[in-house]
């Protein structure tokens, strides 16, 4: 499962989802339960997926997927033995069948399980400023502090040694040990997931959870939408500077500086010791590789292999944009 809070409404069967697609099928067995929807790689024998692009074709070539909602034009790239749901619109079959399965997880409203620390147990057992409130099914490791106004939403797990700034909001995240999150950051709210649909914009599910693991720090004002079917996650000891945007499904590695004023679109993955300057841009769905150095104001719109350096909009290799600026 990929977010732990969320409560799964499964098995489905196939003809449950073939039915909210609307779509008629007689020649398969309906009756196929279905537990759970995953991306590509992480789905099973028991989950569908989903494929909306030729550029996943090595993932998709491989999947574990019992089913898989794609187009006519992709599903020669899946295994024989998945089934192929063929519709129009992927993205937005795929967020109705999630619906099925998730159906608490498309609003964001504020949490209504809060109380104040003072009337927790947590009361005792952790430093806080004033007016904390502390919502449902949460946990808080060992010397951990929390500062003035800040919320700590309901399903939130934070380790042992963390530092939680004041005016901070906090939902549907995992935080390991030793992390700091400053002052006015909102962490693990739903992502910017909509498709233009009959004149209006449907909302994608977004089921995902926040995860930052050991040593890491964010920095004030930033923002880390929760995944939508993956998950957001911030490696190990890497460091986010302020007002940083970070969206749903974003992969950042280990041992990153990334400064002031960076937005990454969703589904982008970086790796490890990735340096960004600040201001600069990360178009979604691409792989930035490891060893990267991404100067300030730039935009990346392709994939970036390991151990390059690049500047300037379209991103493009240091040495390159020197000669072209001087």
């Amino acid at each position: 499962m990929t977010n732990p809070f969320f409560k799964n409404h499964g098995p489905i069967t196939l003809k449950d989802i073939y039915k909210v697609l609307k779509i008629k099928k007689d020649n398969t067995n309906l009756k196929v339960k279905i537990f759970d929807i995953a991306d590509l790689n992480s789905a099973s024998k028991k989950d569908i997926t989903f494929l909306h692009s030729n550029k996943y074709k090595s993932q998709a070539s491989i999947t574990k997927a019992a089913a898989c909602i794609t187009t006519k034009n992709l599903q020669h790239i899946l295994p024989s033995k998945c089934e192929k749901i063929i519709v129009e619109n992927v993205l937005i079959s795929t967020a109705k069948v999630t619906e099925i399965l998730y159906p608490d997880s498309i609003n964001d409203d504020f949490d209504i399980t809060v109380k104040e620390i003072s009337k927790t147990k947590f009361k005792n057992k952790v430093k806080f400023g004033k007016n904390v409130l502390i919502g449902s099914n949460v946990k808080i490791g060992k010397n951990c502090s929390i500062g003035h106004n800040t919320i700590i939403e309901k399903n939130v797990i934070i380790g042992e040694n963390c530092s939680i700034g004041s005016n901070t909001i906090i939902r549907n995240s995992i935080l390991k040990n030793h992390i700091k999150v400053l002052d006015s950051c909102v962490v693990g709210k739903k992502g910017f997931g909509f498709f233009p649909h009959n004149g209006s914009n449907y909302r994608f599910p977004q089921i995902g959870i926040v995860l930052i693991n050991d040593y890491s720090e964010i920095g004030c004002g930033a923002t880390i939408d929760r995944g939508s079917i993956s998950n957001t996650i911030i490696g190990k000891n890497t460091y986010l500077d302020n007002q940083i945007h970070i969206a749903h499904n974003v992969k950042i590695g280990d041992n990153c500086i990334i400064a002031g004023q960076v937005g990454f679109a969703g589904s982008s993955t970086l790796g490890n010791n990735v340096m960004i300057g600040g201001q600069a841009g990360i178009s979604g769905h691409l792989k930035i590789g490891n060893n990267i150095k991404i100067g300030g104001g730039s935009g990346v719109i392709k994939d970036i292999p390991d151990n390059s350096r690049v500047m300037g909009y379209p991103a493009k290799d240091l040495k390159e944009f020197i000669k072209d600026n001087k």
